[in-house]
């Protein structure tokens, strides 16, 4: 995992409107990336809705919220509309990604199955693009407030 005082790595992703989007677009402002494992299940959903809440408090304090996931943009775009959320999305690549690039992208085990998937991270990155804090292996109760109070605080 890409430790606080790295770079944020600087790959394109594609977001729900066809557009593309990469974390240096966002170049002197403090920006929070939220790395969620998959639209439309409980954890991620509440992730979102809490960053979605905050999200004027978020701008207020200087920073950009971006969610990434590996779900299709059509995907995002029915988990947006469905939940009414506020914060943009982002999809990573399939293979060679920011979140593998990140180490976030991993073998994960569940029932005796092993696959690949999505360590719920989330990352602050400072005006110059630079890891300010990380949050590895997300509670997601919470979690919004605590960042928020990360961002106010850079």
């Amino acid at each position: 995992m890409t430790d606080a005082g790295s770079m944020m790595p600087d790959i394109t992703m594609e977001t729900p409107d066809g557009g593309s989007v990469k974390p240096s677009d966002f170049e002197g402002q403090k920006l929070v990336l939220f790395f969620y494992p998959k639209d439309n299940t409980p954890g991620c959903t509440n992730e979102a809705k809490d960053f979605s809440a905050l999200k004027a408090d978020f701008e207020k304090a200087g920073a950009t919220i971006l969610g990434i996931s590996k779900c299709s943009p059509k995907k995002h775009q029915n988990f947006i509309a469905k939940h009414e959320l506020t914060v943009a999305l982002a999809t990573d690549a399939e293979e060679g990604g920011l979140s593998d690039e990140l180490g976030i992208w991993t073998e994960k085990t569940m029932y005796g199955k092993t696959y690949m998937g999505m360590v719920r991270t989330t990352y602050l990155v400072d005006e110059s693009g630079k890891i300010a804090q990380v949050w590895p292996k997300v509670k997601v109760k919470g979690h919004a407030d605590e960042v928020l109070a990360a961002v106010q605080a850079l």
